[in-house]
């Protein structure tokens, strides 16, 4: 199976910029993952698609402000981190750019010095490993001093940061936010509620596992970094039950997607736990967790394409995203969403 299968050509118009005013009023696309048929709605009326009794999983991940921009402390060359993964003792696993400037023990310097990263190892692609140096709380100066970790193909400014969090964000940790869930309102999720649909919530923190585009032409030997997940038992005792009764799992985004298989694949039942997962799924993947997905349109040749391809076919996803393009839906991360049955 090769990377260009994945491909497809997506008008620059079509990729969303901003968020729309109101969450809930982006276009939906109701695809049935077996026949390929879908129907338009708009989001809010996904409450018509969803049953008594079925089970809805979303990421609570919390973005923080990631992208910080600073200069050496030597040479006052411009040097960009984006903040991955907290590897501990303040020390952050980071994408920084241009890193061809960086050596080990190098200081970087933001906000006039009231945050300092030190290089401690220089890794492959971008990444590197920092220590941070500051006085205080680490998120408060990061919501002073960084700013959304925004997707490369966005390039108007963001307003409102609060629209790249989910209403529900809780639990600080992601670089990038769950998109699928930005469509939810408070409003629309008691609505829900109130119909007999039960809510659960998973921790994963988006980190580049997510996002790092496919670089191989054979998708198999495509490496997936790893991600952090949390399940309580609350929501794994929930999620039991409905397959026990024969109920209907859905994941709201390709991040809870992972993390429901990453457990049950691991341990063939839902359960509390922690951990890393670097679960790359792509067609050909049987799945064990989840009934259904919603989720948004995502880029070509990427490692989420092949998850919802998964789900359902190549063919029947490529397909269905060819006719959101003649339908002008909208695209990526502030994009419009679809519902796989």
């Amino acid at each position: 199976m090769t990377t260009k299968e994945f491909d497809y050509n997506l008008p620059e118009e079509l990729i969303a910029q901003t968020p729309i005013k109101n969450r809930s009023e982006s276009k939906l696309m109701i695809l049935d993952k077996k026949t390929g048929k879908t129907k338009d709605e708009v989001f809010k009326n996904v409450i018509n698609y969803l049953n008594k009794g079925d089970v809805l999983v979303l990421n609570d991940t919390k973005v923080i402000p990631a992208r910080l921009i600073g200069e050496k402390e030597d040479t006052k060359a411009v040097i960009e981190l984006l903040l991955l993964k907290d590897l501990g003792d303040n020390t952050w696993e980071c994408l920084a750019k241009p890193q061809k400037r960086l050596h080990e023990n190098t200081i970087i310097t933001f906000g006039d010095g009231k945050l300092k990263a030190k290089v401690v190892k220089k890794l492959n692609d971008g990444i590197t490993h920092v220590q941070l140096v500051y006085n205080g709380i680490l998120m408060e100066i990061l919501e002073e001093l960084g700013t959304m970790p925004l997707p490369p193909y966005i390039h108007e400014k963001l307003e409102d940061q609060s629209r790249y969090q989910t209403v529900y964000a809780k639990n600080i940790g992601s670089a990038a936010a769950p998109t699928a869930g930005l469509h939810f309102t408070k409003e629309l999720l008691q609505e829900i509620e109130n119909k007999g649909v039960i809510i659960k919530y998973v921790t994963l923190h988006v980190g580049l596992g997510t996002f790092r585009p496919v670089e191989v032409e054979d998708v198999e030997k495509h490496h997936m970094h790893t991600e952090f997940y949390i399940m309580n038992k609350d929501t794994a005792d929930t999620l039991n039950l409905a397959k026990k009764e024969g109920r209907k799992i859905y994941a709201i985004g390709t991040t809870s997607t992972r993390t429901l298989e990453t457990i049950m694949t691991k341990y063939n039942i839902f359960k509390e736990c922690s951990g890393n997962t670097d679960i790359f799924i792509y067609p050909g993947y049987e799945f064990k967790a989840i009934d259904g997905l919603i989720t948004n349109f995502h880029l070509p040749k990427s490692t989420l394409l092949m998850l919802v391809s998964a789900l359902s076919s190549k063919e029947i996803m490529l397909n269905a995203y060819s006719e959101a393009i003649k339908k002008k839906y909208h695209f990526f991360s502030f994009g419009d969403a679809m519902f796989i049955k």
